[in-house]
């Protein structure tokens, strides 16, 4: 799995378009903006996400049944797992998805890993999972294998053509949450799509030395790619790179 701090892990970023870069500062200010003002309110990130929910239990779902935006079709939950069941430390992380009728036309499943082998997949794909800790700060970018989530299976190049529809609006659970996270998606851009190419090789390989499995329901494959971030390393570098 690939490890690193964020922007200097990712492949030929230095090399991005001056317009791309633009749009990531944009969005460096949306992440940044939206995290300040939930800071003079006395909340944060995490505590957005379990709003309106007397305890926070593991495995549940927050909100209940996820946040959705009826316009665009994506839509993500917040979740922590139970201490003897973390690959590495992770306090808890959202999960975020494309709806089917979010994709861009003429995607289609990967075969034979659709639903056609798996009658249970639900016809949404992940994106990518953001780690968080306890005080709301993003700490990891990870992929997962299909049975963590019961998506329904898609090549890396279709899941990146649906990173541009990612966008959760409207006032639940929180509007500066909902805002942040869509921003994330643009900021670290370069960053996700390298994790779901990654992804893809790692299939690959474990498909091959395990040739008798099938891949997207093996228990001992569940987080595929993975990269430890820093919010201010990553806005550090984008400043100095639209200041050069």
């Amino acid at each position: 799995m690939m490890r690193g701090a964020g922007a200097l892990a990712v492949h030929g970023i230095s090399a991005l378009p001056r317009a791309t870069l633009a749009r990531m500062a944009d969005a460096a200010a949306q992440v940044v903006d939206c995290m300040r003002e939930l800071h003079e309110s006395g909340s944060n990130l995490v505590i957005e996400a379990l709003r309106g929910s007397e305890e926070f239990t593991e495995w549940e779902h927050y909100p209940s049944d996820d946040a959705r935006d009826p316009k665009s079709h994506a839509q993500y939950f917040f979740h922590a797992h139970s201490p003897d069941d973390r690959e590495r430390p992770d306090y808890a992380h959202f999960h975020t998805f494309m709806g089917a009728k979010g994709m861009p036309a003429g995607i289609r499943p990967a075969q034979p890993c659709g639903r056609g082998d798996n009658p249970q997949a639900q016809p949404m794909s992940h994106l990518v999972a953001i780690s968080m800790t306890p005080a709301g700060m993003p700490e990891r970018l990870f992929t997962t294998n299909r049975w963590v989530t019961g998506e329904t299976w898609y090549e890396a190049h279709d899941v990146i053509a649906m990173l541009d529809g990612f966008m959760v609006d409207g006032e639940a659970p929180s509007p500066l949450l909902n805002r942040w996270l869509t921003s994330m998606f643009v900021l670290f851009r370069p960053q996700i799509e390298d994790l779901l190419i990654e992804r893809d090789r790692a299939i690959s390989s474990w498909r091959a030395r395990h040739p008798d499995t099938d891949v997207f329901e093996d228990r001992r494959l569940e987080i595929i790619s993975s990269l430890d971030i820093s919010l201010h390393r990553h806005i550090e570098w984008l400043e100095g790179q639209i200041d050069a």
